[in-house]
C-alpha cells in the first residue's frame, strides 16, 4: 500500500487514540491496570482484525497497514502492547490452521467476541532457545492431549480467551531434526482445567503473567497444522511479530522526537529558546535520523512479509534498529526535559520504561546479532 492508500487509516487510528490522552494512561500505569477500553475500542474500530481476511470478517489489510496502526498508536503516546498478539499469532493460524479451524476461531475473533492475545512459547529454563523447551503435550488416545509444563512472559494471559501454546510432542532425543518435535496448539483458555496464570509485575503495565499447566487436556482438533511441525509455524508469527514491534517503536521514537523538539522551543534559558542551542538541537536530530533510517528497514521487512518472501533477517534487524532507535530518543527527551521529565504528567517517563522492553524483547540484541552474523554474512554458528 502506498502512503496515501494509508493516510486515512493513520487519521482514523490517531482520532481514536485522541479520545485516550496521558491521564488515561498514567492512570492505567499506577493501577497495574488492562486497558479494556483501548482495546473495545480498537476492536469496534476493526484495527485489530485487520490481517483477518474479508471472508472471515476482517479488514484483509496488508502487513505494511498493520505496522501503519501500530505505529500511530504509540506515536499518539498510547500503548499497543496491551493487544499486538492478537496482530501477530493471526500469521500461524492463517497460514498452517485448517480451514475448519479458521473457520470456528478467525470470525469471533474479527467480531470482538473472541481475543486471541496470548502467546505460551518462553520458559524459565529456556528463554529464546525455543528449541530447548520441556513442557510437554503427550497424546491420550484420538481425541485429546494432555499437557503439562510452564511459560513464561505469557502477556495477556488474564485478558485473552485463546492461547497459542507450542508444546513438545516428541522427546527432543527421538526427533529426526533438531527443529522438529515440537507441536502448536489453540488453548481455549473459557473452559480448560489444569491451567494456572500467575501475574508479574514489572517495571512497566504489561499484563505479563507465568502460567502453569498440569495435566491439562486439549483437544487434538485444536492441533495446527501437523504435530511435529510447530516450530516452523510460529517462525512466521515471529516476523509478523518483529515487524509490528519494530513498527510500535517508530511511533514511540516520533513521540520523543516531537516532544522534546516542541519543549526545545518553549522552554526558555538565559533569555533564549534551549532549543537554540546546539547541544540540545543535535540530539533531537541525531534521534530523528536514526529513526528515519530504521523506519526504512521496517518499511522493506514489511513489504517482503507480505509478499511471502523469506524476511528473516530484515524482521530482526527492523525490531532491533528501531529498538535502539526509540530507546536513544526516549533517553533524549528525557534529557532535554531535564528534571520534567522525570515528572509522571509528562508521560516521558512512562513511555521512556515502556519502550525500553523492546531492545530486550521479543528477542535479545545478542540473538538478534548472532542469527545476522550466521544467515546473512555466513559466519560460524556461536550457539
Amino acid at each position: 500500500m502506498s502512503d496515501t492508500d494509508l493516510a486515512p487509516i493513520r487519521e482514523a487510528v490517531r482520532a481514536l487514540c485522541a479520545g485516550f490522552p496521558g491521564e488515561y494512561w498514567r492512570k492505567l500505569d499506577r493501577e497495574r491496570a488492562y486497558p479494556g477500553e483501548f482495546v473495545k475500542a480498537l476492536t469496534e474500530a476493526g484495527f485489530l482484525a485487520a490481517l483477518i481476511p474479508e471472508e472471515y470478517g476482517g479488514s484483509g489489510l496488508t502487513m505494511t497497514a498493520a505496522a501503519a496502526i501500530m505505529e500511530e498508536i504509540h506515536a499518539a503516546g498510547c500503548n499497543g502492547a496491551a493487544c499486538h498478539a492478537q496482530m501477530y499469532t493471526m500469521g500461524t493460524l492463517l497460514r498452517h490452521g485448517s480451514a475448519e479451524q479458521k473457520q470456528r476461531w478467525l470470525p469471533g475473533i474479527a467480531k470482538g467476541e473472541l481475543r486471541l492475545q496470548a502467546f505460551g512459547v518462553t520458559e524459565p529454563t529456556s528463554g529464546t532457545d525455543t528449541l530447548s523447551l520441556r513442557t510437554t503435550a503427550v497424546r491420550d488416545g484420538n481425541s485429546t492431549y494432555v499437557v503439562s509444563g510452564q511459560k513464561l512472559w505469557t502477556s495477556r494471559a488474564e485478558h485473552s480467551d485463546l492461547m497459542l501454546l507450542l508444546a513438545r510432542t516428541t522427546p527432543r532425543e527421538q526427533a529426526k531434526k533438531r527443529t522438529e518435535g515440537l507441536s502448536v496448539f489453540v488453548v481455549d483458555m473459557r473452559t480448560v482445567k489444569g491451567l494456572t496464570i500467575r501475574p508479574i509485575r514489572t517495571m512497566m503495565n504489561h499484563a505479563t503473567t507465568e502460567v502453569f499447566f498440569d495435566n491439562m487436556q486439549v483437544p487434538a482438533e485444536n492441533l495446527i497444522g501437523e504435530e511435529g511441525q510447530g516450530f516452523r509455524y510460529i517462525l512466521a508469527g515471529m516476523n509478523a511479530e518483529r515487524i509490528l514491534i519494530a513498527s510500535e517503536c517508530i511511533g514511540d521514537a516520533k513521540w520523543f522526537v516531537e516532544k522534546a523538539s516542541a519543549y526545545a522551543k518553549e522552554r526558555v534559558l538565559f533569555g533564549r529558546p534551549i532549543g537554540q542551542n546546539q547541544g540540545v538541537q543535535f540530539p533531537i536530530a541525531r534521534a530523528y535520523m536514526q529513526m528515519r533510517g530504521a523506519e526504512l528497514m521496517v518499511r522493506e521487512a514489511a513489504a517482503l512479509y507480505e509478499s511471502g518472501k523469506d524476511c528473516g533477517a530484515e524482521a530482526n534487524m527492523a525490531k532491533q534498529l528501531a529498538a535502539e532507535a526509540s530507546w536513544a530518543a526516549a533517553d533524549m527527551c528525557l534529557q532535554t526535559h531535564g528534571g520534567f521529565g522525570f515528572a509522571e504528567e509528562f508521560d516521558i517517563e512512562r513511555k521512556f520504561r515502556e519502550t525500553r522492553l523492546y531492545t530486550v524483547a521479543p528477542i535479545s540484541t545478542n540473538l538478534v546479532l548472532s542469527y545476522i552474523a550466521e544467515h546473512v554474512l555466513g559466519l560460524p554458528r556461536s550457539y
